[in-house]
């Protein structure tokens, strides 16, 4: 066999699954815009919307969760609170950081608790698709 037979073989024994995403967010209209935008997401399956931080917690622990759209102010609780309660975990999802309040020190404490993205809601919510193709691509090459 040569190499490129066996490329086209590897290639096509790969099986590529759905992004599971978790939406943490807990203003009932936005939670409903951006759930409609990640069903109609390619390679994005929304498994789950919860709007505090305990739900967050029991939902990512129940497994399953590849990436978390994390808002930081929520009903009970925080975004950093789920944060720090899925740093130390070996199979914690990717989060992405989606809030109203692009302050750097909400950055820079998000960054330092393990989120990989921060988004502003208000300037860069549509990037949201952008990221979780990001995240796809390289969840699927690694």
């Amino acid at each position: 066999m040569d190499v490129s037979t066996l490329a086209i073989s590897v290639v096509t024994t790969m099986v590529l699954h759905d992004l599971n995403v978790l939406l943490v967010e807990d203003s009932v209209l936005l939670a409903e815009r951006l759930g409609e935008l990640l069903k109609t997401t390619a390679r994005v399956e929304l498994v789950g919307v919860v709007a505090d931080e305990m739900s967050a917690l029991k939902r990512i622990g129940e497994g399953g969760i590849d990436v978390v759209v994390l808002d930081l102010h929520l009903r009970q609780g925080t975004g950093f609170g789920v944060l720090r309660g899925i740093r130390d975990k070996a199979d914690a999802p990717v989060v992405i950081v989606l809030t109203n309040y692009d302050l750097r020190a909400y950055r820079d404490a998000a960054a330092a608790l393990g989120a990989r993205y921060f988004l502003d809601k208000g300037r860069e919510m549509e990037r949201l698709t952008t990221v979780l193709g990001e995240v796809f691509n390289d969840q699927n090459l690694n």
